[in-house]
């Protein structure tokens, strides 16, 4: 439990907090200012501190270096005591646990920052062992170059010390390498300390740059982590050294970690612009959901497209054309990289509409692969009485072909050089001569269901809507779905391509077969939003931006979540639901 740390936004595993002192301190950041050692109890028993609000006090401790044996670590524990002021207690991953501190440093930090895999376990550890509303801190690693990545692994709090040494050493350290003094023969830098000639420039001065050039990148850290664009930023930052790439692609192969903090939707570009980018949870879950829990629902062949450059792709001058040759007589499904495969319906669904990457008509490998096992598992789960691939030369058709023999297919292909040609187009409609017609409202149906089954889980769609209807006066991509008695259950939200309940709605949800995730409140009305001290319980499954049931003894509400149903049940600060609609009992 913590009176003195909140967490207000999230961006993966890295988080927007409040050090609540009596002047609050934005995390992630440098801790110096604040921090007050009550000193190690190797040199000398030490007096429990009285402490104040002014600083955060790092109680009597015991700190170990990395590697020490468990038999060590427990001879040698300390019993940290509750206290009323704010408070951090030195831990290792393994001996943390609930103190019922504020914030708990890593004592063995300099043992493995700089160690890719090390660095990931300790990390992952020492989160699941700490509760999830209290500040991780570590000490003596910190530098321009590096804390992007310990703030994107879940780093609350570090300190300058390194930094500062590292300058008295005569090192000039920026966020992509460091320089020894001598050898600069101008300062890249506009700092305070900066403002002289390199030749007047001592090692004093050096260790202030370092610690105003942390404090900057920090600033930069926190902005990013607003707008949910750091992965954008370490996916080039982790270019400037081999320890941040390696411990880079080490958190993307913990996938379920990243993934429990990752949002379902959010505002923010995706930017697709390395070969990481594939790894992203958002990439990695949207392809995921496709292949389990999507389900095609038109009887028409299936004609596959490349994407566009322009989002939505339906609104592009290329997918335009296609469907004027289409004219509801197939149903299309966008091939792209690195997303996977998009059907028509999920084309407005987060990461769909919102992810940008760098075009150069070339395909690496990795990228081929993986559009095709994802290409093959979307077949191998949905049947179509043809398979047209409407795709230019190249990769997208050694996509196709990879799959179609692997899953002994017969593709028919329609471009001759390019999919836009009239050539082209003229094979296009040929193809589909014929073909019958599905109707808008049979087309519009299948977008609510199938956004369901991606946003809730399979089958979902037919549990909720079958035989209800859509509000004809409403129009693609603002649908809304009404029941027979004129009541009306939920709206489709273009911003992210989501489905929002109203509280008829989550009453079908709650009362239907469909996967449900449920927060259990206590005894009182919720008004805007629920704060976690009233959570009782809440589904594991929840993830930030989920749409929630809401339950309690005097309410039934619907809303969105604001952080993952674990961190839910865990924390005691913080929103954990927006209440969008609610209902005394």
């Amino acid at each position: 439990m913590t009176d003195y740390f909140e967490v207000h936004a999230r961006d993966g595993a890295a988080r927007i907090g409040e050090l609540r002192l009596s002047d609050s301190l934005t995390t992630p950041a440098v801790a110096d200012d604040v921090l007050a050692d009550a000193g190690s109890l190797w040199a000398a028993e030490r007096e429990m501190p009285d402490g104040d609000d002014d600083t955060l006090t790092v109680l009597p401790n015991r700190s170990l270096p990395a590697g020490s044996a468990d038999e060590i670590r427990e001879s040698f524990s300390v019993e940290y005591p509750d206290v009323d002021f704010p408070s951090a207690a030195v831990v290792t991953a393994d001996t943390a646990g609930d103190y019922g501190a504020d914030a708990y440093i890593l004592s063995d930090a300099q043992g493995f920052v700089g160690h890719a895999r090390a660095f990931r376990d300790n990390i992952v550890e020492a989160k699941s062992n700490l509760p999830a509303d209290t500040a991780l801190m570590l000490s003596g690693v910190a530098t321009p170059r590096n804390v992007s990545l310990l703030a994107y692994a879940g780093v609350d709090l570090v300190d300058e010390t390194r930094a500062r040494a590292r300058g008295l050493e005569g090192f000039y350290l920026s966020t992509d390498g460091e320089y020894f003094l001598e050898d600069l023969d101008e300062l890249p830098c506009a700092c305070a300390a900066c403002r002289k000639p390199a030749s007047e420039f001592t090692r004093a001065d050096a260790a202030e740059h370092n610690a105003n050039a942390l404090r900057a990148e920090l600033a930069r850290v926190r902005r990013r982590i607003r707008d949910g664009r750091l992965r954008d930023y370490i996916e080039g930052q982790a270019r400037n050294d081999q320890w941040l790439t390696a411990a880079f692609r080490r958190f993307d192969q913990q996938f379920s970690f990243m993934e429990e903090r990752t949002p379902v939707i959010r505002n923010a570009e995706l930017t697709a612009a390395s070969e990481e980018s594939i790894d992203r949870v958002e990439i990695q879950r949207f392809a995921d959901r496709v292949t389990t829990r999507y389900k095609n629902r038109f009887d028409n062949p299936l004609v596959l497209l490349p994407c566009s450059a322009k989002k939505p792709y339906s609104e592009s001058q290329s997918h335009r054309q296609f469907q004027e040759a289409v004219q509801y007589r197939a149903h299309m499904v966008s091939m792209t990289s690195p997303i996977g495969v998009v059907p028509q319906e999920l084309e407005l669904t987060y990461p769909a509409q919102h992810y940008d990457s760098v075009v150069t008509g070339d395909w690496s490998e990795d990228e081929k692969s993986f559009v095709t096992e994802v290409l093959r598992r979307y077949l191998e789960r949905n049947d179509y009485p043809r398979i047209i691939a409407h795709v230019p030369p190249g990769a997208y058709t050694e996509i196709v072909e990879r799959v179609e023999a692997d899953l002994g297919l017969d593709v028919e292909y329609t471009v001759s050089e390019h999919p836009t040609t009239t050539e082209s187009i003229g094979n296009l409609m040929r193809t589909l001569d014929g073909e019958p017609k599905f109707t808008r409202e049979a087309r519009e149906h299948n977008v609510v269901k199938a956004i369901a089954d991606y946003q809730l889980g399979p089958e979902a769609g037919d549990a909720l809507f079958s035989g209800v209807e859509l509000d004809m006066t409403s129009r693609f991509p603002k649908l809304q779905v009404w029941n027979g008695e004129g009541e009306q259950l939920a709206t489709m939200v273009p911003q992210y391509g989501v489905i929002s309940f109203t509280l008829e709605g989550a009453k079908v949800w709650r009362d239907s077969d469909a996967p449900t995730k449920t927060v259990e409140i206590d005894g009182f009305v919720p008004h805007g939003s629920v704060l976690a001290p009233g959570i009782v319980d809440a589904d594991a499954e929840i993830r930030p931006g989920d749409e929630v049931i809401v339950e309690g003894p005097k309410a039934f509400a619907i809303g969105r979540a604001e952080m993952s149903g674990a961190e839910m049940v865990d924390s005691t600060r913080g929103i954990g639901v927006e209440i969008r609609h609610v209902e005394e009992r």
